[in-house]
C-alpha cells in the first residue's frame, strides 16, 4: 500500500501565536509553510491582515501570501487548486509541508478534499439581494438557513449574497461533503486562556495601528479598491474604512475592532473544536514532541 503523505496543520483564532510557533517548527523539521487564511492571499494587506514579515520568515519559505489583487475576489476554489500547487512542490523538495492558518473553510477544503457545492451566479437575484442591507441580508439568511448563519461573518454582504444564492439554487446551503483525505495529517491547535487571547488581541491591535495601518487601508483606496470592497476585506479593512470616510471616530473605531476581533476569535474556536483529531497545545516543546512522534 502506498504511505500518504504527511501534513502539520497549525491552527487556532486571530492572535494565539500560529506564526512564530510554524516557522520555529518549519525550522526544526525541515518545514515549509503554506498560509491558510482567507485575506494574506491579497497584495497590499499586510498589517491589516496580521500578514507574516521577511524578518518573521527567518528564510523558510511561505506559499499563498500576496497572491491576489484585493480589486478581485479570491474564493476558497482558488486557494484549493493553489494550496495543491504549492503542496506539490514542497513534496518534490523532500520538505515537510506545514498548513498554517485561522481561516476554518481553507483548512477543511484541503485536508478533507472538500466538495464544493456548484452553484452558477444568479445575477437578477444579486441584483436584488445587493439593495439590502447587511443586516436585513443576515436575518434573512438566518430565517432560511440558521445553521450556516451562525458560522458566516454577519456583516460580508458579498458572502451573504453568495449564501442566498445557494439557498435559493439548492435549498439550504448543504453541509459540505468531504472525501477521505489524501493526507496523513496532524491538527495542532493552539491554546490560549480567554485572558490571554483578549490581551494579545488587544496588544497587537494597538502595535499594528502604530506600525500605519491605518495609513495601509488608505493606501488601498488611493489604489481604486472602493469602501464596499474594503467592508468585505475583513474586520480591519471594515472598520478603518469606516472611520476614513468619518463615519466613526478612531474612539469608536478601535472600541468597535476589538470586540469585533474578539467575537471572531471566539467563532474560530467554534469551528476549530469541532475537529476531534485536533491536539491542543500551549507551548513549543508539546508540539515538538508531537510532530517527533509523527515523523516517525
Amino acid at each position: 500500500m502506498d504511505t500518504k503523505p504527511k501534513l502539520v496543520v497549525i491552527l487556532g483564532p486571530t492572535s494565539s501565536g500560529k506564526t512564530s510557533l510554524s516557522v520555529k517548527l518549519a525550522k526544526k523539521f525541515n518545514g515549509e509553510i503554506v498560509s491558510a487564511d482567507s485575506r494574506q492571499v491579497y497584495r497590499g494587506l499586510d498589517l491589516s491582515s496580521g500578514k507574516v514579515t521577511q524578518k518573521e520568515m527567518q528564510n523558510i519559505p511561505h506559499y499563498l501570501l500576496d497572491v491576489a489583487d484585493p480589486k478581485k475576489v479570491y474564493t476558497v476554489a482558488h486557494f484549493k487548486k493553489d494550496a495543491a500547487t504549492a503542496l506539490g512542490k514542497i513534496y518534490a523538495k523532500n520538505k515537510l509541508p506545514i498548513l498554517i492558518g485561522g481561516t476554518g473553510f481553507y483548512i477543511d477544503a484541503v485536508t478533507q478534499d472538500t466538495v464544493l457545492p456548484k452553484v452558477k451566479p444568479d445575477l437578477k437575484l444579486r441584483e436584488k439581494l445587493e439593495k439590502k442591507t447587511a443586516q436585513q441580508l443576515f436575518a434573512l439568511l438566518k430565517k432560511l438557513d440558521p445553521q450556516r448563519s451562525a458560522t458566516i461573518d454577519s456583516q460580508n454582504k458579498r458572502r451573504l449574497v453568495r449564501a442566498l444564492e445557494i439557498v435559493q439554487a439548492l435549498g439550504k446551503v448543504p453541509k459540505l461533503q468531504e472525501k477521505n483525505s489524501k493526507f496523513d495529517l496532524l491538527y495542532l491547535g493552539v491554546s490560549r486562556s480567554k485572558e490571554e487571547l483578549k490581551r494579545r488581541i488587544h496588544d497587537r491591535l494597538q502595535e499594528r495601528i502604530s506600525q500605519g495601518m491605518i495609513e495601509e487601508i488608505a493606501k488601498l483606496h488611493q489604489q481604486k479598491v472602493s469602501w464596499q470592497r474594503l467592508e468585505d476585506l475583513g474586520l480591519e479593512c471594515r472598520y478603518i474604512a469606516r472611520f476614513l470616510q468619518n463615519k466613526i471616530t478612531l474612539e469608536e473605531m478601535l472600541d468597535e475592532l476589538e470586540r469585533a476581533t474578539w467575537r471572531y476569535a471566539k467563532r474560530q474556536e467554534t469551528w476549530f473544536k469541532r475537529n476531534q483529531e485536533t491536539r491542543w497545545v500551549k507551548n513549543y516543546q508539546k508540539a515538538e514532541k508531537l510532530i517527533k512522534k509523527f515523523l516517525l
